[in-house]
């Protein structure tokens, strides 16, 4: 006999512990479950070592039975708007994302798009670390429908968390994070490769995994996006990204995810790709200041806003004003305050709640 719906949730969360101890995983969701009953662990690795390296994901997407038609490529370049706004990592927090989104002018106190022509970027990183991922993915779908039947835009980028779910490194989902995607549509329970991952895992695993509906989601954003005379992109751009085109990584990524190609492994978890590079944000040095200028002269633009690196201290500029680190750690996770940063024209501000 099945117990109450509280009793089946602690069951699934006893049960999804075991299974992400037995696998080794120092995530965020064996935190939120309580400690292994074993030795502890090896630590999750440093900003300098993508986790996705660590866990050796595979590249190769095993093709569904059955695919929709080939999507239209992901947009790479739009004009400036005469207002755009740009949020940084929310990791499952949807108080957090609210309140960005409100200091923003985005939303009104019902999550009601109240922006018009604004344009609203955020970079990446809404999945892991906390447990209202699918609030925040719905949210944002939502809006974005809102913001274009108004005259403005949401525009959301997959950094490397995105793509870390979908090449199955699911270390850093919490608990609600596999309640939540425990049942989702279109999902096939036979689909051989979930027997890769223990059973409480594979609704999640299934549903992010390349062709699979949340993948497919993801699939329809970029990874570098260029708006006007600013680019924004998870972690950095480099002179050889820019020489490889964006639009080049922007299709290749959504191939993979959609599960129709293989996605290389620099793109995926390499120290210096687009959305795992920390260069910009921790002490650059004047050969970084220097890549970032040849990366934004080749572009064209003028400004490089990413998020990725965390600076609780709040939105910072580094390479005198080439680069706008806005990963402020806002959500619950590491303890931050929302903030965004606003561009008009060539005037670039960060805002900030009121103390």
């Amino acid at each position: 006999m099945l117990g109450s719906a509280p009793e089946m949730s602690q069951q699934l969360r006893r049960v999804t512990r075991a299974a992400l101890c037995a696998l080794g995983l120092s995530a965020a969701g064996v935190l939120a479950l309580g400690a292994c009953d074993r030795s502890p662990s090896p630590p999750a690795p440093t900003p300098s070592t993508p986790a996705a390296a660590a866990a050796k994901p595979t590249t190769t997407a095993t093709k569904p039975a059955e695919l929709p038609p080939p999507s239209a490529p992901v947009a790479s370049r739009l004009p400036a708007p005469p207002r755009l706004v740009a949020i940084g990592d929310l990791h499952g927090d949807f108080q957090a994302t609210r309140r960005a989104l409100r200091l923003a002018g985005a939303i009104d106190d019902q999550d009601r798009w109240i922006g018009k022509d604004l344009v609203v970027v955020q970079t990446g990183d809404q999945l892991d670390r906390g447990d209202e991922e699918k609030k925040i993915l719905d949210l944002l779908e939502r809006l974005q429908v809102e913001a274009a039947a108004a005259g403005g835009a949401v525009h959301v980028l997959n950094g490397n968390h995105e793509l870390m779910n979908a090449a199955g490194d699911l270390r850093y989902v919490t608990a609600g994070g596999f309640l939540d995607f425990a049942d989702v549509p279109g999902v096939d329970p036979s689909d051989a490769r979930a027997s890769r991952v223990p059973a409480p895992m594979r609704g999640r695993f299934l549903a992010f995994s390349p062709g699979g509906p949340y993948a497919r989601k993801l699939a329809a954003r970029p990874v570098i996006l260029v708006v006007g005379e600013t680019v924004f992109v998870h972690g950095g751009l480099s002179p050889a990204h820019v020489r490889r085109g964006i639009d080049a990584i922007n299709g290749e990524v959504q191939r993979w995810l959609r599960g129709e190609g293989e996605i290389s492994p620099d793109i995926l978890q390499d120290d210096e790709s687009p959305v795992w590079t920390r260069r910009y944000c921790l002490d650059p040095r004047p050969t970084d200041c220097q890549a970032v200028r040849e990366a934004l002269a080749a572009v064209p633009a003028k400004r490089l806003v990413v998020g990725h690196t965390v600076h609780k201290e709040g939105a910072l500029s580094t390479c005198d004003g080439a680069v706008w680190c806005i990963d402020v750690g806002m959500a619950a996770y590491y303890g931050g305050r929302p903030e965004a940063l606003e561009i008009v024209g060539d005037q670039v501000r960060v805002l900030r709640e009121p103390p």
